[in-house]
């Protein structure tokens, strides 16, 4: 599986806010990611070209210089929202701007927490991009947020960071906490109490080596795949297995799925490991707001499996999904609906109802990759006739996608 996205992400910020070089193996190489590397250039720090092993000189927590041209995010929203945080400790002002999707995505609950803190952003619509962030000598703050959320919390846990002060997160539910065993892995003092977490000042990041390892959105497709299938055996190596990470195993043994998993705990904090699926007779669940942070971005391929199984399940709590790259609750509903499996689109959620049929039809995947993958995996399942437009919009987070789908259907 290729490199998980949301610790490349920070493996390239954190590496380049420390002090001396850090060296990152297997991240991944993606639009997305590719976008953080863009934005860090244009700030100062000399990124590489991303490879499979890779060091970055790091410019240390207040190193930065104010960027000559607008810091192009293209379709990452972690890109914009963890950047924001990094941008609003240092005393210049940057323009963020995006792609037509990123740009309908709301930047206001990251604005809020910073700007309590002490920075400026402004905004030419209501909400979204484009979005200029002045910076400033940020005060401490003790947050709450009305949304789980690791890009808000790592955007107030990075601007505390840079700027030398103390600051506290707390969450509805917990969130994935890669910034923080990161932070903790380069010296920094930072503790985690179910789902608060609070940072206190550091002088300096210490440089890391670290393994990226593979990301379990990613696997999720293969899982559901072998899950799926009628005969075989899938086993996928060095998955990260963070618990704030695995709500889809969780949520697919629970539907019967046949999985087990075997690790241990790589330098940079996380747990990773070999994951080994075997087919099995799935059965519905209901799935509600609880569990939702640690499964939101495979919800849409869980309704997928759901349809493709021949299930029922309901998935509530997830209103979340409708400000993603699309409105996924929506683009799942039709897509589905357009293959001939019966969907109902709920306010904050889904519902999929049996029984199992073959499916066949054309998916518009609206540009969201997470969408086309989902209906990719249906498209690989025995009896289904699906094609799914656009499909190169994968690439933002899986560039191989279709050739590894391609080679384990096969």
């Amino acid at each position: 599986m290729p490199g998980d996205k949301s610790i490349s992400h920070r493996s390239l910020i954190l590496a380049s806010l420390a002090e001396g070089e850090s060296r990152i193996r297997g991240i991944l190489d993606s639009e997305d990611v590719r976008s953080t590397a863009g934005v860090l250039r244009a700030l100062g720090v000399s990124i590489p070209a991303l490879s499979a092993d890779m060091r970055v000189k790091g410019v240390g927590l207040r190193g930065l210089r104010a960027p000559r041209a607008v810091l192009d995010c293209g379709n990452s929203g972690t890109t914009t929202r963890l950047m924001a945080g990094v941008v609003a400790a240092h005393p210049f002002s940057a323009q963020f701007e995006g792609d037509a999707s990123l740009s309908k995505r709301p930047m206001q609950r990251v604005a809020e927490p910073l700007t309590y803190m002490g920075a400026q952003f402004e905004f030419e619509r209501e909400d979204g991009l484009p979005m200029r962030v002045r910076g400033a000598d940020l005060r401490s703050i003790d947050w709450d947020t009305e949304t789980s959320s690791a890009q808000v919390k790592s955007a107030i846990l990075l601007a505390g960071l840079v700027s030398a002060v103390e600051v506290r997160v707390t969450e509805a539910a917990r969130s994935r906490d890669h910034t923080e065993r990161m932070l903790r892995a380069m010296g920094v003092d930072v503790e985690n109490d179910r789902n608060q977490v609070c940072l206190r000042p550091a002088r300096r990041l210490i440089p890391i080596e670290m393994d990226v390892p593979a990301d379990p959105s990613s696997a999720a497709f293969f899982v559901a795949l072998a899950a799926l299938a009628s005969d075989g055996e899938l086993t996928l190596t060095d998955v990260c297995l963070n618990p704030t990470r695995t709500g889809f195993m969780e949520a697919m043994k629970r539907m019967g799925a046949d999985i087990s998993e075997k690790g241990g705990v790589n330098k940079a904090g996380d747990a990773s490991g070999t994951v080994l699926v075997r087919p099995a007779s799935l059965h519905g669940i209901r799935i509600t707001k609880a569990e939702v942070p640690a499964l939101i971005d495979e919800l849409p391929l869980i309704a997928c499996v759901a349809a493709g199984a021949g299930i029922d399940i309901e998935i509530t709590g997830a209103s979340e999904l409708r400000v993603k790259e699309s409105d996924r609750i929506n683009a799942v509903v039709q897509n589905l609906r357009a293959v001939g499996a019966r969907a109902e689109e709920l306010p904050d959620g889904l519902r999929v109802s049996g029984p199992r049929r073959d499916l066949s039809g054309s998916v518009d995947p609206r540009g969201d990759h997470r969408i086309a993958m989902a209906f990719g995996v249906l498209s690989a399942a025995s009896g289904n006739r699906i094609n799914i437009m656009n499909p190169e919009c994968v690439a933002v987070s899986y560039p191989g996608f279709w050739e590894d789908l391609r080679r384990v259907a096969a």
